[in-house]
């Protein structure tokens, strides 16, 4: 019977490997309207189109107008509700929210298909959340780090700045096999700690 289980949470210091740089490729809007119309290669359009629709963690347009998942977003600044109010009003279903509680930040999305995915906790100061994988089952044939090019054409991501009061050592991933969703829990410092890690 499928559970929800545990994910490893990898942690990169100064963002990892310099020999594969992640995420360096820019994802634009026109790139990414000519990616899905041309389609993503034979046999791939179903699953690119169901990882980057319109309510996916993994949509340029999840916050209401493009935005490259590649690029860090500061989600715990705002409230779901607000941010996804235009997207929550239409047609849309949106499987993402996030919320803050007095000692956590909680971040839980259905993955489109159950797919597999990566959770690192990379950057110089271990402040960005990286969620991705592959929406491809193989990865590209010339064996380079697919993040390090068009990312897009083999796999996703979504990247989230952590709040100043994060606890970045501490963070939790959860993948549910029966529902397809993926939760993330982060601890705030303790104020103690807060008070220790910057001095």
């Amino acid at each position: 019977m499928p559970g929800r289980r545990a994910i490893e949470v990898r942690l990169l210091p100064g963002g990892g490997d310099a020999a594969a740089p992640r995420w360096r490729m820019s994802l634009l809007e026109n790139t990414f309207s000519g990616f899905l119309l041309q389609g993503a290669g034979a046999g791939a359009d179903a699953a690119a189109r169901a990882v980057f629709a319109e309510g996916s963690l993994f949509s340029p347009f999840l916050f209401g107008k493009f935005f490259d998942p590649a690029d860090p977003f500061p989600l715990w600044e705002f409230e779901s509700d607000v941010l996804l109010a235009a997207l929550r009003r239409g047609n849309a279903r949106t499987t993402v929210d996030w919320a803050e509680t007095d000692s956590e930040y909680y971040l839980r999305a259905d993955i489109p298909g159950g797919r597999r995915c990566d959770v690192e906790v990379s950057g110089d100061a271990m402040k960005v959340i990286d969620i991705s994988g592959l929406w491809r089952a193989v990865p590209p044939a010339d064996g380079r780090d697919w993040r390090a090019g068009r990312w897009w054409e083999h796999g996703f991501v979504r990247r989230v700045e952590l709040p100043e009061d994060a606890e970045w050592r501490k963070v939790e991933a959860y993948f549910d096999d029966g529902e397809g969703s993926l939760e993330i829990k982060v601890p705030k410092t303790a104020d103690d700690d807060a008070h220790h890690a910057t001095a």
